[in-house]
């Protein structure tokens, strides 16, 4: 009896709100505007809660990891002095992951910032990678090599290492990797990042690979470590233009 006391009640308070429901029109009163500013009191408690992890953060972005004797700017020049700082760390860490990597390539638009002279601080290294963009390996065929020498041409050049690139009215002219013109017929090794691999900032030259490695270590902590290591062997940032990539008059 009691079971059935409580469905009825159940479907008398559905039926009830469903008769309601084309009824109902929330309206908003005494609407109230609060200004954000100087003079509105922080909570000191969530303040005080989160200030040793404040201090903790700003301490280790403010470490500094090495110096750089020039500024290293970003132009959107063909080639850059960021721009080859960029890839010369990319192909190293390739390099050591894989030591058939030829090659590496990132893009301008990627590359948030360039880097002061002086100290370079971790901080420095977020603001020029603040993406959790991390290594990928690439096995491409001379064909798609070729494909890939196409995009950067068509798009002004590109942040590159291991490789020469001249163009000509957007075309490719002449195009080397280490040293040597590309066989269509043999495979190369190229390290990038998965956000490219993935087809990222345009890239359509990697929807063919042969082979593809992907790897926790983020483009951010490639940049840090290749910094340390200079720095632990006594070495500074060389900023410099190489002719790697080159537009042709």
């Amino acid at each position: 009896m009691r079971s059935s006391l409580r469905y009825s009640a159940l479907v008398a308070t559905v039926a009830l709100f469903a008769s309601c429901k084309s009824q109902l029109n929330p309206t908003v009163s005494n609407e109230r505007y609060y200004q954000i500013d100087s003079a509105l009191q922080a909570d000191t408690g969530i303040v005080n809660y989160y200030a040793p992890y404040k201090a903790k953060l700003e301490t280790e972005m403010n470490r500094v990891i090495g110096v750089s004797e020039v500024a290293l700017t970003k132009d959107g020049s063909a080639e850059s002095l960021v721009g080859n700082f960029f890839a010369d760390a990319l192909l190293w860490k390739g390099k050591q992951l894989d030591p058939e990597v030829q090659a590496s390539f990132g893009t301008k638009g990627g590359i948030r910032s360039g880097l002061k002279a002086g100290n370079i601080s971790v901080g420095n290294i977020f603001e020029m990678m603040p993406f959790e963009n991390a290594v990928t390996v690439l096995t491409l065929s001379g064909k798609d090599m070729l494909r890939w020498a196409d995009f950067m041409a068509k798009t002004g050049g590109q942040p590159v290492s291991g490789v020469k690139l001249e163009i000509r009215d957007g075309k490719v002219a002449n195009f080397l990797v280490q040293g040597k013109p590309i066989d269509p017929n043999a495979t190369y090794k190229l390290v990038t990042y998965d956000y490219l691999a993935n087809g990222g900032d345009y890239v359509t030259c990697f929807d063919n690979v042969l082979a593809r490695k992907d790897h926790t270590q983020r483009i951010r902590e490639t940049l840090m470590e290749y910094v340390s290591e200079l720095t632990k062997n006594g070495k500074h940032i060389q900023g410099k233009i190489d002719g790697r990539v080159r537009i042709a008059k």
